[in-house]
């Protein structure tokens, strides 16, 4: 069996931290923070799948048969088309 050994002053103290907090050991902490952050992590969709979702929650009009041309686009901004 391997061990971790991590030789870092703000870890330590993040781990005695919550430890304290949690009224566990640093190394019951550790293990509660990494099994959080992994679970965290698996609940994330993929990118793909949120812009599915949001894509199918918002989907786009029906088209107009306007054209979409320079004059339009001046229009919008109150532009002549000298």
């Amino acid at each position: 069996m391997a061990s971790l050994y991590v030789k870092d002053e703000e870890a330590n103290e993040l781990a005695t931290r919550l430890a304290a907090r949690r009224g566990i050991s640093k190394t019951a902490a550790v293990k509660l923070a990494l099994r959080g952050e992994l679970a965290r992590e698996e609940q994330v969709a993929p990118l793909r799948e949120r812009m599915a979702a949001w894509r199918k929650a918002h989907p786009l009009g029906e088209p107009t048969g306007l054209e979409a041309d320079k004059a339009f686009y001046d229009s919008l901004n109150d532009e002549d088309d000298d």
